[in-house]
């Protein structure tokens, strides 16, 4: 049902040419700067919120007017700003989402008839649309990114809130992992090394474009649905390995030698530099692990758990002396989540693999060992403490620091971009037609800049 519901949501965006084709007369209905909104437009999101059986806001023409209005404000300040999205980015972002309808559909043919549209198309609006909506959230964090949060600050707000407004804090979940990574044998490793150095023989010979091997065999699929671009990065924003050898590329006709990283192993190209970013592409590749090896991790971490049950060690001397998860092996195994810096987990905040264990499982209890994917792409086993639970309750500034700092973040961002907003309306220039004229906008400061 969920997959219906999300496949439902994106559908819509490529409705609207179908609805669109039914209008006859079309109309500029408001101006915002240079821009123009017309009634098309806001009649398509009309279609589109009743297509999804969304609920229809009350004037939606009004209402859909400012949405769109406002956009304009962030687009045109973003282009003065000179904000701009790489093409890379926005195409990842495309070809994520066409792989993602070719997923749910089963293939692209029946993608193109599901949206009776070809693939060309749907890539053009695609473009456009995600364009416009990165531009704008980069023009957002761009107004917000020098808030800064104190403790008072967020005990303030807390306090302010009346005892029955409070938000409720659902079940959370503290949990310690040990973690290994089952031995990849010598051989397995140069099969990887062997096929990458076949990989830049074949393109510094001619014999075939280094994307086109990208997208056959890379196993970073959403760089390889771009030929292996990963568009312009910093140093900080690449792993130190992957970084040292693409600044260090000079001619973009030459493949560089096979580097390991975290991931696997690449061999990447220089597209161009720029400042201090660079372009580049690469074919990952990882060795891949075979059954005997896997069972035997398992067997390992099974007599690990073993011996911290019966109390020969404890989970935590465990994590010291046999875990390879660098990121919690300083935090006695415990889990950090990224969303906020805290050890609590929602449950649909972990891996599926992970909360499959978990669910099941009482404080101080231990899983047997499983196997899950990390966030660099790689198979570990591992085995999993529930070190605490938190019922669902009202939030508390003692025990709910973290998520109340996020609420009043989010308070405080919202804020900012509400006073950016009323002060860009009243500079600059705007004209609406007398239907709109008699709308009740939530920043009533569009009807008194009109000229």
């Amino acid at each position: 049902m969920l997959k219906k519901i999300t496949l439902l949501f994106v559908v819509c965006i490529f409705s609207i040419g179908v609805f669109s084709q039914n209008y006859i007369v079309d109309q500029v209905v408001w101006i915002v700067g240079d821009e123009a909104i017309l009634q098309s437009e806001i009649e398509t999101e009309i279609l589109r919120l009743k297509y999804e059986k969304q609920k229809t806001p009350e004037s939606p023409e009004c209402v859909i007017a400012e949405q769109l209005a406002l956009q304009k404000l962030f687009l045109a300040q973003a282009k003065i700003d000179s904000i701009t999205i790489s093409e890379a980015t926005i195409n990842q972002q495309v070809e994520s989402r066409i792989s993602y309808f070719t997923e749910q559909l089963g293939s692209k043919e029946k993608v193109e008839a599901y949206f009776k549209k070809p693939l060309s198309k749907m890539r053009e609006e695609l473009k456009a649309m995600l364009q416009d909506q990165l531009m704008v959230q980069e023009m957002q964090q761009k107004i917000t990114k020098d808030i800064k949060i104190t403790p008072s600050e967020v005990t303030a707000f807390y306090e302010n809130i009346p005892k029955d407004s409070l938000p409720i804090i659902p079940e959370q979940v503290e949990i310690q992992l040990i973690t290994l990574s089952p031995t990849i044998s010598v051989a397995e490793v140069e099969r990887v090394k062997s096929k990458l150095r076949e990989f830049r023989e074949r393109i510094e010979t001619g014999d075939i474009q280094f994307s086109t091997l990208a997208i056959l065999y890379s196993e970073d699929r959403v760089s390889a649905l771009q030929g292996g671009e990963i568009g312009f990065r910093s140093r900080s924003m690449l792993v130190p390995e992957y970084a040292n050898t693409a600044f260090s590329l000079t001619d973009p006709q030459k493949v560089s030698r096979i580097v390991e990283t975290e991931y696997g192993f690449h061999i990447i190209q220089l597209i161009a530099k720029q400042d201090d970013q660079v372009n580049s592409r690469h074919i990952l590749m990882r060795p891949k692990i075979s059954l005997e090896d896997k069972n035997l991790a398992f067997q390992r971490l099974d007599s690990i758990a073993q011996a911290i049950r019966t109390g020969s060690i404890n989970f935590e001397k465990g994590v010291e002396i046999y875990s390879d998860k660098s990121s919690t092996k300083n935090s006695n195994g415990l889990l950090i989540n990224t969303k906020d810096g805290s050890t609590r987990f929602q449950y649909d905040e972990l891996p599926q693999e992970i909360i499959n264990q978990v669910s099941f499982l009482n404080i101080g209890e231990i899983s047997k060992p499983f196997s899950f994917t990390n966030e660099n792409g790689k198979e570990i086993v591992a085995i999993v403490k529930i070190h605490d639970k938190i019922k669902a309750h009202k939030a508390s500034i003692s025990d709910d620091y973290q998520t109340l700092k996020m609420v009043y973040t989010n308070v405080k961002n919202t804020q900012a971009i509400q006073q950016w907003i009323e002060s860009k309306i009243a500079t600059t220039y705007n004209q609406l037609t007398p239907a709109y004229r008699t709308c009740n906008f939530s920043y009533p400061h569009w009807l008194k800049n009109r000229e």
